[in-house]
Order: C-alpha cells, then structure tokens, then sequence
C-alpha cells in the first residue's frame, strides 16, 4: 500500500509540505499548472518561488509565495513568527468568497471537495476560539492568496500522488510565544490548538511556533493514523524547508512516500483516526436500510451498522452508524442524506486501535475460499473462512454452513 509518512519532528507549515512534496512529485509544473486552475486568482498578484537550498546543512526545498503587489491597509496585519507568510487585509476573504474561488476554479473534483471541507474546517476552528459562526469569520492569514494556495496547493500535489495512505508522526508544536493581530498569544496559538484536538503532541527545541494552523489543519484533514515510521519499502523522501532559524532543531519538515503494504501493521496493534457518522431515523420503511447499507460499504465505509432507539414522543427509531476514514467523511455523508430520510447527520472523530489483518485465497477439498488472517506482534491469532465464500460452497454441496465451516477450519 502506497504511504505517505509526515515526519513533524520540528512542526509543519502549509509552506514546509508544498516544500517536502515537490521532492515526490515528477515536474514542479504539477503545482504552478494546477494553482493556475483557480481561476478567480490573479496571476499578476503572486509568484510562486520553488527553490533548492539548505537549511542547518540539510539539502531540500523552500517553497513561498510572493505577492507582487501590496497595499497598505490602516489595520494591523496578522503576523506569526514562523514558517507562515505574512497576511495583509487587501486579501481580507470570508468563508464564502474562497469557496467561490475552489468552486469555479478547473480544479480536479476530488482537490476541490478536499479544499473545500479543509477551509470549512478552519473557519470553524476560527469561530470557536472568537465566539462566533463559520461565514462571519474574516481569515486573518490563512485568507491570503498565499495561504489559498498552501492548501489548495497541498491537496494538488496529493493528487498527483494517487491519494496514498497518510501516517503522521507525533506532532512538535513548539513552545514560547506568537504575535499575531489579537496580541501575544501561547504557542500553539488558540486556532492552531482547536485543530490538534485528538492529535498527539509535543514540545522540543528552542522557543517558536513550529506548527502552523495550516499545518495543523492539513494533517487534520489528511492523516489516517499517527506513530512511528511504518516498515515497508521507502520510495522516496524530501525536506520541507522553514523560514526560521533554530541551532537546536533544523527548520524543516520530512517526508516519506512509502510501499508499506500491510508490514507497517505486524508490529502491534494499528492506530488509525476515524470518523463516525450517525443519524436518527423514525420516519423510514425498514426495507430500505439495506440498499443504503450497501452503498455505504461499496463507497467506503469500514463498518455500518444500525441501533435501536426511542425517540421523542416515545417514538420507536433508528440510528444508522457508519465507520469510514476522515477523508471519506464527505462523500459518505452526502449517501446518507441522499438515501435516508434523514435531514442531518452527526460527526466526531475517534481514535482506533485495531488488529492486522489480510485476506487470502485458499484451495480446500470443498472448494476455493477467502480466509481473513489476524494478527498480533507477528503471530497468527485467528483465520476465519469468509462469510459469501462459505455460503456459496453450502448451497454448492447442499450441506449446511455449519459442516462446510467445520471442513475448511480443519483444512486451513
């Protein structure tokens, strides 16, 4: 399986990704074309600068955003002393003006859905810390057209990688202090905090802020599992370069594009980020759960499964569940609402420990069938035949599935 592992020993920001990325990607003309594609963005107001260098000796690339036009603006700009680009309110953007952006731009459909829900996202994150809602947020710095493009930009070059799995490592916030427009604030500064929620972190290394909002919100949308780098092949590797400077800790971010297959799994149990989506339902024919069960699965799902419950007015309900992967989040959703009658779902994120299985064909006297194998720091557990697979050999030899299953467990 194809694996990108984000290594945040020293943070990330928008910047230092789009950085580590274009090591991983064939031709740099991949991102400048694509930004290209947002088409409400004017050429003539930045210039993209990609260029190879070093930081503290380690050889990679410095990705930035240069706008070659400013205005002055009598309120003070946002400022983070850090890997982020400077803001300036001439980009002075709500919610729905960068939506508009993704959404008539010639963007590839998954880059924009991924776009969009990441900028949905920050705006929350954005008005939970000021007490206020999503489309009344100005952007501060993450409304810039830098900023547009570090994470347009972001999802750009995950595309051109296939949307591989994302591992991501403990994430290095750092410590101090931040200027920004509000004052001087803790580091991480409070939007940065709100995203890491469910995200395990730390601090090292001299004072600064090591992580970003953007940093914090790609790994939020992106990472399927934190912990250490995964066993496998590495494909290929790059540095992120930062704009400051740290004697104690280089400035850069690492990535790791991976072949891990399922090897990264044998040394334990797997640690994944996950998404629960539930709903109630007390208004629906109970002959129609099925098919919307099985387009969840067919589009993603994990597990589906349904709850019974009591309702106002003691009505007699259901809540259908479904387990999927963050990035998945979106699309299963919309199946939801589109076969059910519900009017909205819920969402939370959950960490979640699970075994490492795989599927394997197996020839028996009966026939050939599917057994999952499950296991635990390299050893076997369990192998158990496949549901279908020994459904089909009972109708096949007219036996029932309890003789056809007792014949395969003693065969394989």
């Amino acid at each position: 399986m194809k694996t990108l592992y984000i290594d945040c020993f020293a943070g990330i920001a928008g910047d230092m990704f789009i950085g580590a990325l274009l090591n991983l990607v064939p031709d740099q003309k991949i991102l400048t074309d694509g930004i290209r594609k947002i088409t409400a963005l004017d050429p003539e107001e930045y210039e993209l600068v990609i260029e190879h260098a070093t930081k503290n000796g380690i050889a990679g690339i410095n990705f930035d955003v240069h706008l070659t036009h400013e205005h002055h603006h009598d309120e003070p700009h946002h400022e983070h002393e850090d890997h982020e680009h400077e803001y300036h309110h001439h980009h002075h953007r709500h919610l729905a003006d960068i939506e508009a952006m993704i959404t008539s731009s010639t963007l590839p459909e998954r880059v924009k859905v991924a776009s969009l829900r990441a900028f949905s996202v920050l705006a929350e994150a954005e008005a939970h810390v000021h007490g206020t809602t999503p489309d009344k947020i100005h952007f501060h710095e993450v409304g810039a057209v830098d900023s547009i493009i570090d994470i347009v930009g972001s999802f750009i070059l995950i595309d051109a990688l296939g949307w591989p799995r994302v591992l991501c490592s403990n994430i290095n916030v750092g410590s101090g202090t931040v200027k920004c427009a509000h004052g001087i604030l803790p580091v991480p500064a409070p939007a940065t905090e709100h995203l890491l929620h469910g995200m395990p972190v730390y601090s090292a290394g001299s004072p600064m802020e090591r992580t970003t909002p953007t940093g914090a919100l790609l790994v939020k949308m992106l990472a399927d599992g934190f912990g250490a780098i995964p066993a496998g092949k590495i494909i290929a590797s790059g540095f992120g370069l930062g704009n400051r400077e740290s004697e104690d800790m280089p400035n850069v971010l690492r990535v790791l594009l991976m072949d891990a297959g399922n090897a990264h799994e044998k040394d334990g149990l797997v640690h994944e980020r996950v998404t629960l989506i539930e709903c109630n339902i007390d208004d629906m024919n109970p002959q129609d759960y099925e098919p919307v069960i099985e387009r969840l699965f067919a589009e993603g799902g994990l597990d589906v499964w349904t709850e019974n419950i009591a309702m106002k007015k003691s009505r007699p309900g259901v809540k259908l569940c479904c387990l999927c992967r963050n990035g998945d989040a979106e699309k299963l959703c919309r199946a939801v609402l589109e076969d059910t009658t519900s009017q909205g779902v819920r969402l939370r994120e959950f960490d979640r420990l699970r075994l490492n299985w795989r599927l394997e064909e197996v020839s028996t006297s009966l026939g050939v069938i599917h057994v999952k194998t499950t296991e635990l720091d390299g050893e076997t557990l369990r192998r158990i035949p496949e549901y279908e697979d020994v459904k089909a050999l009972a109708e096949h030899h007219g036996k029932s599935m309890h003789e056809i299953r007792n014949v395969i467990l003693r065969e394989i």
